[in-house]
């Protein structure tokens, strides 16, 4: 593994500890960005789950919209902003390319969840139309009755994504706009590289 590669990983999860540390919530939230078959992008903010040198992990239906955009162009970019750290703010850019993990790495997952939320799982048809509250929880209901007491197993199109970073950019804010910012890439021939970027 690259030496840049690994002092990206170590930046990261030196400010991740830093924004976990400054008491906001959700310090491992990030924006997904995906795009559709024309080229349409959308975001939305999931949480982050896991990281490590083979990338960044996050949980979703496969049949949602990410999960379809993603599993059809398998290319997306995070974001992480930190707002009040520093003074200025941080954020952290990553681009790279998608892979769904394993199936022992979901069903561990999976099986850290509440119960609550592993039930929701199965009585969600994550981003289709639902015609009222009512539908959801009488589905939530039924998923409630039919696993009872018992353990509550993964669905079969509920599963990881894992970001594999092609680019890192690292945003370090700063008075009148003259911010910091440091980027770590993957270039064509395999190798990794580091440049700063203006402002």
């Amino acid at each position: 593994m690259s030496q840049l590669y690994r002092t990206a990983l170590a930046t990261f999860a030196g400010l991740l500890d830093e924004a976990a540390s400054s008491g906001i919530a959700d310090p491992n939230a990030m924006v997904v960005a995906s795009v559709d078959a024309a080229g349409r992008p959308s975001s939305r903010t999931v949480l982050l789950k896991a990281f490590d040198e083979r990338g960044f992990v996050f949980y979703t239906h496969l049949q949602s919209r990410k999960g379809r955009e993603l599993g059809a162009n398998p290319a997306c970019a995070l974001l992480f902003l930190w707002r009040h750290l520093r003074q200025a703010g941080v954020q952290v850019r990553i681009e790279g390319d998608v892979q769904q993990v394993d199936d022992a790495e979901a069903d561990a997952y999976f099986a850290s969840r509440p119960r609550m939320s592993q039930l929701g799982a199965w009585a969600s048809l994550q981003s289709q139309t639902l015609p009222d509250v009512a539908t959801f929880e009488q589905r939530l209901a039924r998923e409630e009755a039919r696993f009872a007491d018992g353990p509550v197993p993964r669905p079969a199109g509920w599963s990881g994504l894992r970001v594999v970073p092609r680019s890192f950019e690292f945003w370090y804010g700063a008075g009148y706009r003259l911010h910091e910012r440091v980027c770590i890439e993957l270039g064509a021939d395999g190798q990794w590289s580091q440049r700063l970027l203006y402002p």
